[in-house]
């Protein structure tokens, strides 16, 4: 039986055999390569794992993309030297896209939609505007006037209009329609304009009307601001309004003298909160008045208009040593000008009695003589070195930026006539493009204009006509109608970034005017006396 039982499991045994036969040639490969081919450390494996590979661009594509070659691998490491794998840097942290192209950051304006009495009625009604002058010619094509076409060569054939010195609302407002930084949405606003066109309103009523006539639409502003949500946020205090005539208009004193003159516009309390953006600043009220350039004849479209036109006057020959464009002041008128009209007649008689003078009379008859027309006006201050800038019916003239415009160094006669009234326009250092020569010796006949400006060296003169000249794009106010990119800096950008300036100082508790609030001070005592 243990005979059977053995035979039988040597059986088994030998068909097991020739079953795993078979698997054991294999499984002494295995152990053969395991004991011959041990794995990698784990160092390596971490070093072949991080590794990538490194495109490199030939020299030229690198200099035409702007890149600088890129840096050479790290050496692989020796044998048995220990590779410490650091993890990979964070992701760079990127600016959301709409943050980073908000190119108008701290630079919105907010235009209320005033109802359409407080502006486009206005024009609607035009031919109620001035009792004298036409002015529904003047405040077409946006308030730039009629296109001039008759010039006698002096001016070119485009970009120059007959324009009325008191239509800055209207150029302003369709400017301010094309502002690239527009929002309606207050809360974003550095600054928040009020199109009403207080010049205009005013004007209408200046001779034969009642106090509480020129006044009614003032106070109807007042109440509907008021009202506004805009209004509540901080009292007025970032809104600024455009009035196209001098201060003084907006500005009456009941009881006193010229209480039959003006608006109360200025006085009301919440036109006090606000910014008035005037063509003659009051020199008392530097913390509700900034002074703003008198509107020219030019208009350009283009920057290459700008630039054609300073040529022009860079090249001009100037046979003038000096020249006046205006009137004279009737006997009784002086008492009502600060004794300017005085000034004014013995400017006139000594431009008159010199050789070297250019005289356009005001009032004058003939063509040739009518200093209203843009083309003589032109003609003449480009003739000139100097062009004398007296005070007028008020301390500023249009004609100061006539003359800037056409390259000719103003003399000015008084502070107030621009010192104390452009500064955001005007550079600051007053010599280096004008010529100032108090009135008192003018007045009493101890100055003669001649012999002043003769003892200018030519090479002065040149440096000041050339910071006149370079002065140009940013006192003219540009076609409204033209296109709002491309173009240089005017008037209305000056005036709109220093307004927002002014308005993130008040906002902040600052005065208003930094470091010149309130006027220069050297100048007060011309205006104490006065």
């Amino acid at each position: 039986m243990d005979g059977l039982h053995l035979h039988g499991s040597m059986a088994v045994l030998r068909a097991a055999g020739r079953c795993l036969l078979p698997l054991v040639i294999p499984a002494s490969c295995v152990l053969w390569v395991l004991f011959f081919f041990p794995s990698p450390s784990p160092e390596l494996a971490v070093r072949r794992e991080s590794f990538q590979p490194t495109v490199t661009l030939p020299v030229q594509v690198r200099r035409d993309v702007g890149m600088s070659p890129p840096p050479p691998p790290p050496p692989l490491p020796e044998r048995g030297e220990i590779v410490h794998a650091s993890p990979p840097p964070p992701p760079a942290r990127q600016e959301h896209p709409a943050r980073r192209a908000d190119r108008c950051a701290g630079r919105y304006v907010y235009v209320h939609e005033l109802p359409s009495r407080f502006n486009s009625d206005l024009l609607r009604d035009c031919r109620s505007l001035s009792e004298w002058t036409d002015m529904c010619r003047h405040v077409a094509n946006a308030g730039i006037g009629p296109r001039l076409t008759r010039t006698g060569g002096v001016l070119p054939a485009t970009g120059w209009y007959d324009t009325n010195q008191f239509t800055l609302e209207v150029i302003f407002h369709a400017r301010m329609k094309r502002y690239g930084c527009l929002t309606a949405d207050v809360s974003r606003a550095a600054a928040v304009y009020v199109p009403y066109y207080a010049g205009l309103d005013v004007g209408r009523y200046l001779w034969g009307f009642s106090n509480g006539v020129r006044d009614a639409l003032a106070e109807d502003l007042a109440e509907w601001l008021r009202s506004t949500p805009a209004w509540a946020a901080h009292g007025g205090r970032d809104h600024f309004l455009v009035g196209g005539r001098i201060a003084w208009d907006f500005r009456r004193e009941d009881g006193g003298e010229g209480s039959q003159w003006g608006s109360r516009l200025l006085l009301l309390p919440e036109a006090t909160n606000m910014t008035a953006l005037v063509i003659e600043a009051s020199p008392w009220h530097a913390a509700t008045d900034v002074g703003v350039p008198y509107p020219t004849y030019f208009h350009p479209w283009r920057a290459a208009d700008v630039s054609a036109w300073q040529r022009d006057v860079r090249r001009a020959r100037r046979p003038w040593l000096f020249a006046f464009a205006g009137g004279g002041r009737r006997r009784g008128d002086d008492h009502h000008h600060g004794g300017g009209g005085v000034v004014r007649d013995r400017i006139i008689r000594q431009c008159a009695r010199s050789r070297r003078c250019g005289l356009l009379r005001c009032g004058a008859h003939g063509r040739r003589d009518d200093c209203y027309d843009p083309g003589n006006v032109m003609r003449l201050f480009k003739s000139a070195a100097f062009c004398l800038q007296p005070r007028g019916d008020s301390y500023t003239r249009r004609s100061v930026f006539d003359a800037i415009l056409a390259g000719c160094v103003p003399v000015f006669f008084h502070p107030g006539s621009a010192y104390t009234q452009y500064r955001w326009h005007l550079p600051r250092d007053h010599t280096a493009y004008s010529v100032f020569v108090p009135e008192d010796g003018v007045r009493n006949g101890t100055v003669r204009l001649e012999d002043v400006l003769r003892r200018i060296s030519a090479a002065k003169v040149a440096a000041m006509r050339e910071q006149v000249i370079r002065m140009i794009p940013t006192v003219v106010y540009r076609d409204p109608r033209g296109p709002s990119s491309g173009v240089p800096r005017d008037a209305v950008d000056v005036a709109v970034d220093g307004m927002i300036e002014r308005i993130r100082r008040i906002k902040r508790g600052l005065p208003p005017g930094g470091e010149d609030d309130g006027g220069e001070h050297r100048w007060d005592t011309y205006f104490d006396k006065q």
